[in-house]
């Protein structure tokens, strides 16, 4: 007789872990999202919130954008959170992204180190900057990772007639962190999201170099995984984080999040 209550026991007891793992499943939400994002801190700001008033936990995969999407391409994650415009479209042209949703923006700038061999410190014009830069032969690091900062690199390099050719371009294949650290290590320039420099910038020696040209403008979108190519997906968990973040809650605190007093991210949702 106890042998069977003791059986009994174990059969329900694996019942009731494989609901939990199935419930708790039902209440994570997988987000593949750019590297700024990420270092940044400003997910580990919104996140904790975000469970607090929906009871999802989130999954978050960092990567390049390229990266990112790609995940979203094979159903690896629910949702996506970008930052390349003519990639996105392309994504939600070709089916596999839905109801993509514009919620906050923050810029590019181009740093480099403080003498400024290339002499572009203060250049309204971010193409002609880099054109320096090239004729200059100056280190300049690249991500080189098809991110939505390295997309928008080669875009620029492109519009400012310069081939990113000469000697001392390296493209690392790194996120935006040890991009900043090894064009501090070199002394030489990169362009980053505003985000990630304001929150590495007390660690580097660099400085800003290049900002305010309308082409350095850096919008993020949140776009759903199509759920009729993948039917599994935390489809339900997904619409709540993207109504979440358009939301005038998240978006107030997109614009409270500061690193050392500045703001690193403006909400834009709509």
């Amino acid at each position: 007789m106890r042998f069977i209550n003791k059986t009994k026991t174990l059969f329900l007891l694996a019942i009731a872990l494989t609901f939990s793992v199935t419930s708790n499943a039902a209440e994570i939400v997988r987000l593949a999202t750019t590297t700024s994002t990420y270092h940044s801190g400003l997910l580990g700001f919104l996140l904790p919130e975000f469970k607090k008033d929906t009871g999802y936990d989130v999954q978050v995969m960092a990567a390049g954008t390229g990266k990112a999407l790609k995940m979203g391409e094979n159903g690896d994650v629910d949702v996506v959170m970008t930052h390349a415009p003519n990639a996105e479209a392309a994504f939600v042209q070709k089916g596999f992204g839905v109801q993509p949703r514009a919620f906050m923006y923050n810029d590019f700038v181009l740093v480099g180190p403080k003498n400024d061999p290339a002499a572009v410190r203060g250049s309204k014009d971010i193409t002609d900057a880099l054109k320096n830069v090239a004729m200059a032969n100056a280190e300049f690091v690249s991500r080189g990772d098809d991110s939505g900062t390295h997309k928008k690199e080669l875009l620029l390099w492109k519009a400012s007639g310069s081939e990113p050719s000469f000697s001392q371009y390296k493209a690392i294949g790194q996120g935006m962190g040890p991009t900043l650290t090894m064009a501090n290590e070199l002394l030489g320039y990169t362009l980053t999201d505003r985000g990630t420099w304001l929150a590495y910038q007390s660690k580097l020696d660099l400085v800003v170099l290049v900002e305010g040209d309308s082409r350095l403008f850096n919008p993020y979108q949140v776009i759903l995984i199509n759920p009729d190519r993948y039917p599994d997906l935390n489809s339900k968990g997904v619409r709540a984080l993207s109504d979440w973040l358009v939301d005038k809650r998240a978006q107030s605190l997109i614009d409270s999040y500061k690193v050392n007093g500045q703001q690193l991210f403006v909400a834009d949702a709509g």
